[in-house]
């Protein structure tokens, strides 16, 4: 008995022993492990940009075409009485159709960007069928401003990793809101600035949409409203950072 009670109390102490130096080797080799390697998925994952951290008073108002161009007249002539530049996101289906009106747009010196070819639900496709959507829309806004689009938003604001990589790889920053106007649902001005007015600050993207029931007719007096609580309206271009620059976890663009 007295042999059987020292071996159990010499196997004891050697696992004791192995344990604590098994730690100890743990503990050297991830200490020794590069930053980049020791990141957390959360820290690498991609996400879109929805509003801007900056210090000055300016906020993008951003207008989805991908219905019809009844109203683009009246919005450009409501732009231009406030003399102010916007991005209009473009479905290239949409340029096909109404290319008159695209070019006029860009004429103004509004900023045309990528909305996908024919507005599908950008989730559901592959890397290469992203990879198309953006391009053909790039082609048809090039074929117009000389120059291959360079912002994209998906549709439905839509966005994945495949979705995100495929932008990133065809050189276009993706682009969501911060506020969103719902003015496609038939709301009249005073309730899009209901929903606008609470949310509003520097860098805010505003998600509005050509085509609808009151958006044209509205436009003037949401403009002054924004203009009045002392913001200025930008294009995205003239918002985002282009280099030297993070997107934390909510989606708000920093300079580095």
């Amino acid at each position: 008995m007295f042999l059987v009670v020292n071996k159990d109390r010499i196997v004891s102490v050697f696992v004791a022993v192995c344990t604590v130096f098994a730690l100890f080797l743990m503990t050297t080799l991830f200490a020794k492990m590069p930053a980049e390697t020791a990141e957390t998925a959360s820290t690498r994952k991609q996400l879109p940009i929805y509003s801007v951290n900056t210090n000055e008073p300016n906020v993008a108002l951003t207008i989805n075409c991908a219905w019809n161009a009844d109203d683009i007249d009246l919005i450009l002539q409501t732009l231009e009485k406030h003399q102010i530049k916007v991005t209009f996101f473009m479905v290239g289906d949409w340029i096909e159709k109404n290319e008159d009106a695209a070019k006029k747009i860009y004429n103004s010196g509004h900023e045309l960007a990528n909305h996908s070819y024919n507005h599908p639900h950008v989730n559901n496709l592959s890397y290469d069928q992203n990879v198309e959507q953006i391009k053909k829309c790039s082609e048809l806004i090039q074929k117009i401003t000389g120059n291959p689009s360079t912002l994209y938003r998906g549709p439905y604001g839509e966005y994945n990793d495949t979705v995100l990589q495929a932008a990133k790889d065809n050189n276009h920053i993706t682009i969501q809101w911060s506020i969103d106007s719902l003015d496609y649902n038939s709301l009249t001005g005073e309730q899009m600035w209901e929903r606008i007015e609470p949310k509003l600050e520097n860098g805010s993207i505003i998600l509005m949409h050509n085509g609808t029931e009151n958006t044209a007719t509205s436009l003037d007096v949401l403009i002054t409203k924004i203009k009045e609580k002392g913001y200025n309206i930008v294009k995205v271009s003239d918002l985002i950072y282009k280099e030297n620059y993070t997107i934390d976890n909510a989606g708000v663009q920093h300079k580095e």
